[in-house]
């Protein structure tokens, strides 16, 4: 039984993470773009953290007459988490404060992605805030998690 239940998490996980290559989480939503990204919104709102902005790629492409499926991006952050990283290596500010990307393949699927903070503190050579990066990977799990169930 034991067996069947780890198959059937596992089959579960590897159907909602598409891909964490070259450090990006991906999650499958059943969502718009609009509606998957407001959702992770209102979550990371709620957590009490920083939304700085969000970019509708879409609507820049047309601006320009190019033509691009919804494309938006959510540039959010905990000054708390993102400080220490930066304090280990400043370098990390690069790729800090964290992005939420929401977007419609060529299939009609949408997608969630995120950088994997691990990957985060890997490009930056930072090895003394792992506790502070397996926060983030449960945090930004969870909120993906909650923003793409039905």
């Amino acid at each position: 039984m034991k067996r069947i239940v780890l198959a059937v998490l596992l089959t579960f996980a590897l159907a909602a993470v598409a891909s964490a290559g070259e450090g990006v989480i991906r999650v499958k939503s059943p969502y718009s773009v609009v509606q998957t990204l407001d959702r992770f919104e209102k979550i990371v709102k709620s957590k009490g953290m920083t939304v700085f902005t969000r970019i509708d790629h879409a609507a820049g492409a047309a601006r320009v007459g190019k033509a691009l499926r919804p494309t938006q991006l959510l540039i959010f952050g905990n000054p708390k988490l993102g400080t220490l990283l930066m304090q280990s290596n400043q370098t990390a500010a690069i790729d800090l404060p964290m992005k939420a990307l929401a977007w419609k393949d060529a299939s009609g699927q949408v997608w969630l992605a995120y950088n994997d903070p691990a990957y985060l503190a890997r490009r930056h050579g930072i090895t003394d805030r792992g506790a502070v990066v397996k926060k983030m990977q449960k945090a930004l799990g969870a909120f993906s998690r909650a923003a793409t169930n039905p």
